[in-house]
């Protein structure tokens, strides 16, 4: 065990040294990969600024949304993001070659690109929902204290397992990408406003079908201490960790699954 945490550091530090060799270079990579979060975050604002309400939401009441959901996508983003290269690897063979090493397939995965340059869209993320809940008005109380610290982790864990799903698809369908993204990054979108603007079965696709309404949404229902327009109980806003579990074990099965039905390069 202690041999592959240290291999593992060792990925992980080579990663980093190799891509902040170039300071300059680096430093202009932080800067210019806040730009897709940032967008993010103006969009609301320019929505705000020709309505009043969105879906029921003020500004401030929208930003806990939005800060939840851009914390949580960049971080997963950071972390577990790379593994969208996983339909090259397997198209290209690299991914045998990384399955005959005695290390767990998906930690190398992770660890062999990790975009570093990325950890500034999850600082700015943070930052985001900290002003976003100082400036909301919350009643805190210890359980929205530990909300508020839980249900950014969780919506992490679900990015994460929500990154991981969607890329197992290579295993049986190499040109899966965009399938992929318009499930990961649609699903970024989503989160990123109230669930009230959606309606149909759009929404109770990907609302509660895929679960991303508990990314954000429910957890700042909660926060806030909202009652739900949609009508569910107020504890649905405390169970993003159940559901992050939840899509964290279906995406360890998907994963053991495809490992099992790929068959190298070379059939």
């Amino acid at each position: 065990m202690a041999d592959r945490l240290a291999a593992y550091r060792a990925l992980l530090g080579a990663q980093a040294r190799s891509q902040t060799a170039y300071r300059t270079s680096f430093v202009v990579d932080l800067v210019g990969n806040v730009g897709a979060t940032v967008f993010d975050v103006v969009t609301v604002l320019v929505l705000f600024g020709v309505t009043r309400e969105l879906g029921g939401f003020t500004l401030r009441e929208a930003l806990v949304i939005v800060g939840l959901s851009s914390f949580a996508f960049a971080t997963a983003d950071l972390l577990v993001g790379n593994i969208e290269r996983l339909p090259r690897y397997v198209r290209t063979g690299l991914f045998d070659a990384v399955l005959v090493r005695p290390l767990g397939a998906l930690p190398q995965l992770l660890l062999m690109d990790l975009p570093v340059r990325k950890v500034s869209r999850a600082v700015f993320g943070l930052a985001v929902l900290v002003v976003a809940v100082t400036s909301a008005g919350i009643d805190w109380t210890p359980g929205r204290l530990l909300l508020v610290v839980v249900a950014p982790l969780a919506g992490v864990v679900f990015f994460g397992a929500v990154f991981v799903t969607t890329a197992t698809v290579s295993f049986y369908w190499i040109d899966s990408g965009e399938l992929a993204n318009s499930v990961t990054y649609g699903g970024r979108d989503f989160t990123s406003y109230p669930v009230t603007i959606y309606g149909g079965w759009f929404r109770t696709l990907f609302a509660y079908g895929m679960g991303f309404a508990f990314v954000s949404y429910h957890p700042a229902l909660a926060l806030l201490g909202r009652p739900d327009p949609l009508g569910l109980p107020a504890w649905v806003g405390w169970a993003s960790p159940a559901v992050a579990l939840v899509a964290a074990a279906v995406a360890a099965a998907a994963w053991r699954v495809g490992i099992r039905h790929y068959r190298s390069t070379g059939s």
